[in-house]
């Protein structure tokens, strides 16, 4: 799917193929354990622990009498009511302490001499082809995403997505906007760039690294019901193609945090105006 020279090609098996002496000096000679217990490790810290969270969550729902359609769940919620300096303060709290798991990632790779988050394209150096096939990816994704949603909810096998639940304060679309960055960069650093990479280096075919990242993108997103995990699985599948196909998750970023931002700043502005948005 891509050449030699791109990161995750770079992410051989230490031993195997053409790669495996640029992949043995990345992993600084590191036994197979090593690298996956780390992995389990910064998953457990980050997009592993939400994908069990959000099973429990999902049980809670279908446990629940009324039906899932019937449930909301909201992605940006008032931490501090009636108070919103407190409440900025949480919510400053909450984006910054989410993005650890970010710095963890570029710390490792800086210690395998793989260049940081410049090993999986999470730089500067093309930001126009970043942007510029970040928008047309999230023009196809978002449009196709929300048709999904709401056929999903309308046969009641998903719940009622609430994107956004602040105040109307002067900080709220700022915080949103944030927000909508923060689970860009952390989603597709994590479950792309840095699960691809390691799963290559731990000798796993490209075929079932796609299929690993794209389920874990899937769990994490079951608090929002059936559709909620085969949409973001499907969303997993074509980012993940495209990531081996580039060698960056510069592009993906990008359209993951125009697809959030216009979704949470289109239900601020849209719920309860609009008969076809449903509003918990």
């Amino acid at each position: 799917m891509q050449s030699d020279t791109s990161p995750v090609a770079d992410a051989d098996v230490p031993g195997e193929g053409a790669g495996s002496g640029r992949s043995r000096e990345a992993a600084g000679e590191s036994p197979r354990r090593v690298l996956r217990n780390e992995t389990l490790i910064v998953l457990a810290l980050s997009l592993g622990a939400s994908a069990v969270s959000a099973l429990i969550s999902f049980i809670g729902s279908l446990t629940k009498p009324g039906g899932l359609k019937h449930q909301a769940a909201t992605l940006n919620a008032s931490h501090a009511p009636g108070r919103p300096w407190l409440d900025l303060a949480w919510q400053l709290f909450g984006i910054a302490t989410a993005l650890v798991p970010v710095l963890l990632v570029a710390h490792l790779l800086l210690r395998e001499r793989a260049g940081g988050l410049r090993a999986i394209g999470f730089d500067r150096r093309r930001p126009g082809f970043d942007l510029g096939m970040g928008a047309a990816l999230a023009a196809v994704i978002g449009g196709s995403g929300l048709l999904l949603y709401l056929g999903a909810r309308a046969a009641g096998v998903n719940l009622t997505v609430v994107p956004e639940g602040l105040p109307d304060v002067w900080w709220k679309i700022p915080v949103l906007i944030a927000s909508a960055v923060q689970n860009a960069v952390l989603e597709e650093v994590i479950v792309v760039g840095y699960l691809l990479r390691r799963l290559g280096q731990l000798g796993w075919t490209p075929v079932a690294a796609v299929a690993a990242s794209s389920v874990l993108r899937g769990s994490y997103h079951l608090y929002q019901g059936v559709g909620g995990f085969f949409g973001n699985m499907v969303m997993g599948v074509v980012f993940a193609l495209l990531y081996r196909r580039w060698g960056r998750v510069g592009p993906l970023v990008a359209a993951h945090a125009l697809i959030d931002t216009v979704a949470f700043l289109g239900y601020a502005l849209l719920a309860g105006r609009v008969g076809w948005l449903p509003t918990g």
